[in-house]
């Protein structure tokens, strides 16, 4: 069984257990939001359609709290789980979302196109380091001037014992959320699949494909959400 197998068999149960499993929920995803919202209002203001990228879109959680927060945008949901997609699909088409779903790999090229923000939630860290940084890369070349590239991660502990820490202090939360040994152990055979990696590497990684403003906007133990901008254009290039 393959990654995108495993998420598959998962993909009628999964958005009910996000908030045992990930114990900080609302903060987490709650950030991703609030960095993504700025750059798809500019768009709005400068008169265009935002255009938005999630990238392992899964059930489409992340861009379904993107278009309530700026219903206006358009979302492209990337994942090379077809049950997690068809999820995703069913819950954007019923609240009436415009949307596209793409069935392929975070290896595979990226859509065609500029977005105003290109974003992940909890799908990034099943690439090796090399496969993050070139992800990372195309993801900033995909980006509008001043859009906004945000990753709401899993990561790894910046030693082994911390991320033995990190590993503790999630199963003593989820257990005290309600997760039974059954839900925690389909979690951690998924989990078999991930090569997270530190923040502070990542952060370091997108400064170097180009992006400004880079930062770790939450950390709660395993769980970050960081990310950064493309650069503007200089006003010479707007104007002219």
């Amino acid at each position: 069984m393959d990654v995108s197998q495993a998420f598959d068999a998962a993909a009628g149960s999964y958005d009910a257990a996000r908030r045992r499993l990930v114990p900080c929920f609302d903060d987490f995803y709650g950030t991703a939001v609030e960095v993504v919202a700025p750059p798809l209002r500019a768009a709005l203001a400068a008169g265009r359609t935002p255009q938005v990228l999630d990238l392992g879109a899964g059930t489409g959680l992340l861009s379904s709290l993107i278009a309530a927060v700026v219903p206006e945008a358009r979302l492209t949901l990337v994942d090379a789980a077809p049950k997690m997609l068809a999820v995703a699909t069913e819950h954007l088409t019923g609240r009436g979302v415009p949307h596209r779903v793409v069935l392929a790999d975070l290896a595979d090229p990226l859509p065609e196109g500029r977005y105003d923000a290109v974003v992940s939630a909890l799908a990034i860290h099943h690439l090796d380091d090399a496969g993050k940084r070139d992800l990372y890369r195309r993801a900033a070349e995909a980006l509008t001037p001043g859009g906004v590239f945000v990753n709401a991660e899993q990561v790894a502990g910046p030693t082994a014992a911390l991320d033995r820490r990190y590993h503790q202090v999630w199963l003593s939360q989820i257990v005290e959320r309600g997760s039974d040994a059954d839900e925690i152990a389909a979690a951690e055979q998924r989990m078999a699949y991930d090569r997270p990696a530190p923040v502070g590497e990542q952060c370091r990684w997108l400064t170097e494909v180009g992006l400004v403003d880079v930062d770790c906007f939450f950390k709660a133990w395993r769980f970050a959400v960081f990310g950064g901008h493309a650069p503007e254009l200089p006003d010479s290039v707007r104007i002219g």
